[in-house]
C-alpha cells in the first residue's frame, strides 16, 4: 500500500512541477503536506472505498450502498 501511494505522489505532485527539484527541504515539505492534506486524504477518489473520495466515503449515510 505504502509503495502505491508514493507512486501516487511522484506521478500526480512531483511529475507535475514546473521544475522536478525543490528549493529546500521545507518547501518540498509543505508542498507534500498540502497534497497529502488538501487532494489526497479529502478529495481524491480511491479505489479501495468504491472510487468515492474519503470525504464522501465518510459523510455517507450507514448502510447506503455505494456506487
Amino acid at each position: 500500500m505504502a509503495e502505491s501511494f508514493f507512486a501516487t505522489l511522484e506521478c500526480e505532485l512531483i511529475d507535475r512541477q514546473p521544475s522536478s527539484r525543490f528549493a529546500t527541504r521545507v518547501e518540498a515539505e509543505k508542498s507534500i503536506f498540502r497534497y497529502m492534506e488538501a487532494f489526497y486524504n479529502r478529495r481524491r477518489r480511491h479505489s479501495a472505498l468504491g472510487y468515492e473520495s474519503p470525504m464522501d466515503f465518510e459523510t455517507d449515510e450507514p448502510g447506503q450502498a455505494a456506487g
